[in-house]
């Protein structure tokens, strides 16, 4: 349950006299002992960091001597003395340059409470036993905060940085900000050097002295279990995966109306000088079902997840007089951190710039158990009645993602419910899961001060874990305001004649959709032609949401809000109302619909040698699933002989027949081809991560699992719907170069690819990351060296990911004197936007209304110049750009006219747009990511036990890292520690021998209380039995079954008694790096804790 926060100091209740007379001299007696613990220590113990985090997290333990030994022996570095081929003459004038300017305003350190070595700040500061903690003793635990005007001055100066603030999800400790253009992250290690920031703020940094500066985890290829910091494996770029929504103020109003438990009186934040941004960034990282996978070798992570989010409009150097004296600072740091690669940089926080928009929706559990009083009155009181609640009490809120504090709640400031239930001795309370608000946090308190906001229910319940991962991603689910409804067509809606006169008519091609079989929000359909040249024509017909979404309503307004539809498995929240996305804006089959075409001549190599695009009518004849394409592909339909209706084939409408159909998708997939090879020709990269889809019943109810694989049909019109992004982003870019929302994918961090290299190398495979292309022909040719061991493909893919960063939206203006940063890496093209999916993404109707905007000044200027509008002439959106005539007199005026009819936004207006917009659109993933999750924990948590085979990815004398494929995650087995266990781990070999002692407490030191039982590593199976009991935390039986499938198969029929069972192992067990292991899964956590799912090796014995 609780085991792990129970440990830390919390303020406890007070005692009678005689007690605190007790507690004094004992307490006395041990600061004779012990000398006087750091601030740090308390602060780190506050927090519910015990020792066994440190131990657990394979931080380093030992120092290596003094500071200043270290400085005596290495100057003013303190590399570690296998550092080698740096010619330190070369730079020592450069450090000297640097270290000065970093130490300039450098506070004095205390060296009473801090210890370095080679591991950084010595965690055994932080072993200090537990006290009370009396409140009122106005004590600071943090440095005051600096001034907006001080750190304005520094800023501009370069003396500190503007950062965004990520925690390690394993370790809350540790921290880490990324400063633009430094290829290493910043670490701000321990609570009083975070200063009170928390998960997701924008701070502002000051670097520490290099001789303060950490090792770096993993230099020297060691195997001591270092930690990694928890990530997603997520695809770097996916046309077709659904995305996001917002709406704050919205959300909190729908999420408790009529509710009490809903409270919205916000206490206001006094600690915080600076203005406040809600549309800066937003990481709250959910643990989902592609969990991170902790290679030793790919220890050293930069950030909290493993990906970074470059680009954001709030992190810019400020402009002005100092911004080439910020730049030549930038550039000495990275000088320093190349210079000294096994050092990592280390920071502290001297101020919180704009406050994380996660300080407002944090959901946690209630903990009666850590409270305290800040007052010594009413204990009389509260002794005649245990249930007496004073209000100068406080409980704490522990929250659900370990990236943030636990935080203090007032009683007196509680909800009147939820006194009740104290006052009632109601312990249920404790499995309810409740939102709250962080309000404050002053230097004097260890804890920020919270308030509740809502109560959703109990935590092992699907329903309220739904509802909070919607409000932790700040996702609106409320009905459209009447407002916005207002905007809406009436029904019956009919094409207006008006469109039809203006638009080109193309409902004479034979158009038909792709989408998955329960979509309803048809955004794109295709079409080909043969022309009498041998090209092909080819169509890319989309959804003309901006028709019915005008600029500056109610509508659009909202919409932009929302940003993006949000898919939960089993409902979808959409950006636009119901009447659009699914109805008269979708590109249904049968009825005319308004689209932006795209008419591309393509050759059979694959060459694009005219293009048409503008403003049509279709109308599509036909709704194909991904499965009916595939059978087409795959000649497996065959429409003479089969009865379409009964096989679940879809009607053809109008005067077209199945032949049609048939002939078109197959001339489609031909081309489709030939465009994917041309593209990983040119230097692509795919990196296609497993997936698992949850299958529900009738009800609603989760039953099983099962992977999903991608068929052709779905690249098919991925390769399409690429090549139409990529035109649209050549097309406004060049038309509008300072106002074009375009999408960037940043090159990944080299250290971290080099390192993967160096990983792929050492089991004998050959890695060229040269280039992007270079890196997906190297995995094709391992993926064919692994056919026979699939699994170990799909983590070395797992791995490819780590290295990437996150595709983002950007407004080319912001980017304008740096062009070379405009371009895509994975996809190995210059220019890339989103234009395909408006219905579900509101990027695409800002990138219709520039496109269309371009269209309609090229219209005006070829008049205006008086030529004939053909086919040669098109200026803006042909496939050359005349440059001189957007640059015309005629044509600038075009251009603008255009665009502030189709209100093209400003640079300014533009950049908060996309920054928005990639807010809403990691939301959006995370929400997919987390509900993935609670339903594979809802079926394992039914189930009981699941029991696969494992692949140990990371190895060490206290945990492994173990993959396992059927839930596609990684987790750890702690084996330190554990009565009746012995870990041997072999150094040299890197080899782990697990064997049972009976007698392995008298073996080690420690306390006992320290040691876990067996049970909590291991699922021990006496071979007599047919079935397995295991004797469990909560003395509950579990039985294990025959219930699981071979992992070879696809399917994972976790309730399917025919298939074959796993074999457990057997001690002793010896294991090294990529060994396979047996392990029991289970579901833990829900009532008294976060969601997560237990791992534990699967043994046989007859010792047990």
């Amino acid at each position: 349950m609780k085991s792990t926060v129970e440990g830390s100091m919390v303020a406890e209740r007070f005692d009678d006299g005689e007690k605190d007379k007790k507690k004094k001299r004992r307490s006395n007696r041990r600061a004779k002992q012990n000398p006087p613990s750091s601030s740090a220590s308390e602060v780190n113990e506050a927090i519910g960091v015990s020792s066994e985090c440190f131990e657990k997290n394979g931080t380093p333990t030992q120092t290596t001597g003094s500071f200043s030994n270290s400085l005596k022996q290495q100057g003013v570095n303190v590399s570690s003395s296998n550092e080698q081929g740096l010619s330190k003459a070369s730079i020592v004038e450069s450090v000297s340059t640097v270290l000065t300017h970093l130490n300039d305003r450098v506070e004095p350190v205390d060296m009473k409470n801090m210890q370095i070595h080679e591991g950084g700040i010595d965690p055994k500061l932080c072993l200090v036993p537990c006290s009370p903690m009396h409140l009122n003793a106005q004590r600071n635990y943090f440095s005051p905060h600096w001034s907006v005007e001080a750190v304005e001055k520094e800023l501009e100066k370069g003396d500190v940085y503007k950062a965004v603030f990520h925690v390690n999800a394993h370790n809350k400790l540790e921290a880490y900000c990324k400063i633009e253009g430094v290829p290493t992250d910043i670490l701000i290690g321990g609570v009083p050097a975070q200063n009170r920031a928390v998960e997701g703020d924008i701070v502002a940094i000051k670097i520490d002295p290099l001789p303060l500066w950490t090792k770096m985890k993993g230099v020297n290829g060691g195997s001591n279990n270092t930690e990694v910091r928890d990530g997603c494996n997520v695809l770097v770029e996916d046309s077709n995966v659904s995305d996001n929504n917002h709406g704050t103020s919205m959300h909190r109003s729908s999420l408790g109306q009529n509710k009490e438990e809903s409270y919205q009186n916000s206490s206001p934040c006094r600690n915080y000088p600076f203005s406040e941004k809600r549309y800066i960034y937003e990481d709250n990282t959910a643990q989902g079902l592609a969990n991170h996978l902790s290679l030793v070798a790919l220890a050293g992570c930069d950030s909290n997840n493993g990906l970074h989010f470059e680009g954001s409009a709030s992190l810019k150097i400020n402009s002005g007089g100092g911004q080439s004296e910020v730049m030549n600072v930038v550039k000495q740091l990275c000088l320093l951190v190349n210079s000294f690669p096994s050092k990592r940089p280390t920071g502290r926080v001297v101020a919180i710039i704009e406050r994380s928009p996660r300080r407002e929706c944090i959901v946690g559990h209630l903990n009666l158990k850590q409270c305290g009083l800040f007052q010594d009155i009413n204990k009389k009181d509260a002794r005649k009645n245990k249930n007496f609640v004073s209000e100068h009490e406080y409980i704490q809120l522990l929250p659900i993602d370990p990236k943030f504090p636990n935080i203090k709640l007032l009683v007196r400031e509680l909800p009147e419910n939820i006194k009740r239930r104290l006052k009632s001795d109601d312990a249920t309370i404790e499995m309810d899961l409740v939102a709250a608000q962080l309000d404050d946090w002053v230097g004097e308190s260890p804890f920020p001060e919270g308030h509740i906001l809502h109560v959703f229910g109990r935590g092992s319940e699907l329903q309220p874990q739904l509802d909070a991962i919607l409000f932790q991603n700040e996702i609106c689910f409320s009905e459209f305001s009447p407002e916005a409804l207002s905007c809406l067509p009436c029904l019956p809606w009919e094409l207006p004649l008006k469109e039809l006169k203006s638009r080109t008519d193309l409902r004479n091609l034979c158009i038909f959709t792709i989408d998955p079989s329960t979509a309803i929000d048809l955004d794109d359909a295709l079409s080909i032609e043969k022309l009498p040249n041998g090209n092909y024509r080819v169509g890319i017909h989309i959804a003309d949401a901006s028709y019915f979404v005008l600029p500056d309503t109610a509508l659009d307004k909202e919409a932009q809000l929302r940003s993006t539809s949000v898919y939960m498995l089993q409902k979808k929240l959409s950006m636009l109302p119901a009447l659009i996305s699914d109805n008269i804006g979708s590109l249904n089959p049968g009825v005319d619909r308004l689209a932006v075409s795209m008419l591309l001549d393509v050759t059979v190599a694959g060459e694009v040698v005219d293009r048409w695009i503008g403003r049509t009518v279709i109308k599509s004849c036909c709704k194909l699933s991904y499965e009916n394409a595939q059978d087409i592909i795959d000649k497996a339909f065959d429409f003479e002989r089969s009865n379409i209706y009964e096989d679940n084939y879809p009607k053809v409408h109008g005067h077209f027949v199945w032949p049609d159909v048939i002939t078109s998708l197959k001339s489609l997939y031909e081309i489709s081809n030939v465009l994917k090879r041309k593209r990983f020709t040119e230097g692509a990269l795919r990196l296609n991560t497993p997936k698992i889809v949850i299958l529900f019943d009738e009800n609603g109810i989760p039953y099983d699992s099962m992977f999903s694989e991608q068929k052709e049909s779905n690249f098919l019109i991925e390769e399409f719907m690429l090549l139409a992004n990529t035109t649209a982003a050549e097309i406004i870019s060049r038309a509008y170069p300072n106002v074009s929302l375009l999408r960037r994918h940043p090159e990944p961090n080299m250290r971290k690819l080099r390192e993967f290299s160096a990983f792929c190398q050492k089991h004998g495979f050959n890695l060229d990351i040269s280039s992007s292309g270079q890196i997906h022909w190297s995995l094709e040719k391992i993926k064919e060296k692994l056919n026979g061991d699939p699994v170990f493909y799909d983590i070395l893919i797992s791995y490819a990911t780590r290295p990437m960063q996150l595709a983002s939206y950007f407004c080319s203006g912001d980017l304008k004197d740096n062009e070379h940063e405009w371009a895509h890496y994975s996809l190995a093209v210059p220019l890339y936007t989103h234009f395909t999916s408006p219905l579900r993404r509101y990027s695409d109707i800002v990138v219709h209304r520039t496109l269309l905007a371009t269209i309609e000044a090229e219209e005006k200027y070829l008049k205006q110049v008086a030529r004939e509008v053909e086919v040669k002439n098109r200026c803006f959106t042909g496939i050359y750009f005349d440059k001189k005539a957007a640059e015309s007199v005629e044509g600038k005026e075009a251009l603008s006219a255009a665009a502030l009819k189709h209100r093209v936004p400003s640079a300014k207006i533009l950049g908060n747009i996309a920054a928005h917009c990639n807010d809403r659109k990691l939301a959006s993933r995370y929400v997919k990511d987390a509900c993935d999750r609670l339903y594979m924990w809802y079926l394992l948590k039914h189930q009981k036990v699941l029991l696969s085979e494992a692949r140990i990815m990371g190895l060490g004398p206290k945990f492994m890292s173990v993959y396992i494929q059927k839930l596609a995650i990684e987790k750890r087995i702690y084996y330190d520690e554990v009565e009746g266990l012995t870990a041997e781990w072999l150094e040299a070999t890197s080899t782990l021998v697990l064997s049972m002692s009976l007698n392995k407490r008298a073996l080690r030191r420690g306390s006992p209380n320290k040691w876990r039982a067996l049970s909590e590593v291991a699922l021990i199976a006496c071979p007599y039995d047919l079935k397995v009991t295991v004797d469990s935390s909560d003395q509950c039986d579990l039985e294990v079954d025959a219930m699981v499938s071979n992992t070879n198969q696809q399917h994972i029929s976790i309730s399917d008694s025919s298939v074959a069972e796993i074999e457990p192992a057997v001690f002793p067990l010896t294991v090294h790096l990529l060994s396979k292991i047996p392990v029991a899964l289970h579901a833990v956590g829900g009532d008294d804790g976060p969601l997560d799912f237990g791992v534990r090796m699967y043994m046989s014995s007859y010792m047990w």
